[in-house]
């Protein structure tokens, strides 16, 4: 290069007309010099393309630990720098991946199980019938009627099974509207007193402004406020159940205070998980179907918002969520 550069120097200076040989000689030299920066260039390329694939091949074989294993060549860096954030998100994507493997496949175990409980109990009592106790005017009705509430118990089951599907999958419509606060609560707490009166509770509408309208979709929210009280219920055997509302300028809060059994602080976190009972054998036998908990937080979220929990052993428990007003 050098050399051409230098003769093409000494001829524009020499003032000589550039012949035929001259031009050949240039020619060789420029195409001399583009085949060495043709070949330099080729072999770059080939080692950059092969520490790429070096790279790529360690992350499709999970060789990495962590991105900052990950190292190109300096005139590199800006790939590095994205092949990283690949390697970030593949690594993201296989956790969630394997996290929701284990969830469907706790998801179908505990489904399987609560299937089994009710079908098996109404197969025990039906066979019972048939073997002869249908005679038995003593236990004929009676096991007709345990039956009968282990059908209801796998209907709510399927029910809440089909809800939390929906929800899931985000096929779950809802319908937002302004409505009357104070009708909304009351006529719900109507329906629970004969349950609160069977248990000698005190079913409590704590006062609010009558006009107040909350924002959101009535009929989800029922579904909310109806487990909570529910839970209530089933959880306090002596005091009261408590419903009100606290204003917060464009919200109000929503709570339901109990004075029952209270959740211990390490089931806390997870009383919103499908299938979790803090009381199993207690739950079975009053027909919970572990899923109330679970639809609650997905439709309260639906809203925009978070439900909270506080709770004390041996005092009780709060249960709240806010909405728009």
């Amino acid at each position: 290069m050098l050399t051409c550069t230098a003769f093409l120097i000494t001829l524009s200076f020499s003032g000589e007309p550039l012949t035929a040989r001259y031009l050949i000689y240039i020619i060789l030299c420029l195409l001399m010099l583009q085949a060495f920066i043709g070949i330099f260039l080729y072999r770059k390329r080939k080692r950059d393309l092969r520490e790429i694939k070096e790279v790529i091949s360690k992350i499709i074989t999970n060789s990495y630990k962590s991105a900052e294993e990950i190292h190109l060549r300096g005139d590199l860096s800006e790939l590095q720098k994205e092949i990283k954030t690949m390697f970030l998100k593949t690594q993201s994507d296989i956790a969630n991946l394997k996290r929701l493997e284990q969830i469907r496949t706790e998801f179908l175990g505990n489904v399987s199980h609560e299937l089994r409980t009710p079908i098996f109990a109404i197969q025990g009592f039906i066979e019972t019938l048939l073997n002869g106790a249908i005679d038995d005017s003593s236990v004929n009705r009676s096991f007709l009627a345990k039956a009968n509430q282990h059908t209801l118990n796998l209907s709510a089951l399927l029910n809440d099974l089909i809800d939390i599907s929906m929800i899931e999958s985000g096929e779950m419509l809802l319908s937002f509207r302004y409505f009357n606060a104070y009708e909304f609560l009351e006529e719900i707490i109507q329906e629970f007193i004969p349950k609160a009166q069977e248990k000698n509770l005190s079913l409590i509408l704590l006062p609010l402004d009558s006009s107040l309208k909350i924002y959101g979709d009535k009929q989800r929210l029922r579904q909310v406020m109806v487990n909570l009280i529910m839970n209530a219920l089933k959880y306090t055997d002596a005091g009261s159940v408590t419903i009100g509302i606290a204003d917060e300028a464009e919200r109000c809060r929503i709570f339901i205070r109990d004075t029952g059994i209270g959740i211990p602080a390490e089931d806390l976190k997870r009383v919103f998980e499908r299938f979790y009972r803090v009381d199993k054998d207690r739950s079975r036998m009053m027909g919970g179907t572990g899923l109330g908990l679970a639809i609650v937080k997905h439709i309260v979220e639906a809203h925009g918002f978070k439900v909270e929990v506080t709770s004390e052993p041996g005092k009780g428990s709060e249960f709240s969520f806010r909405v728009k007003k």
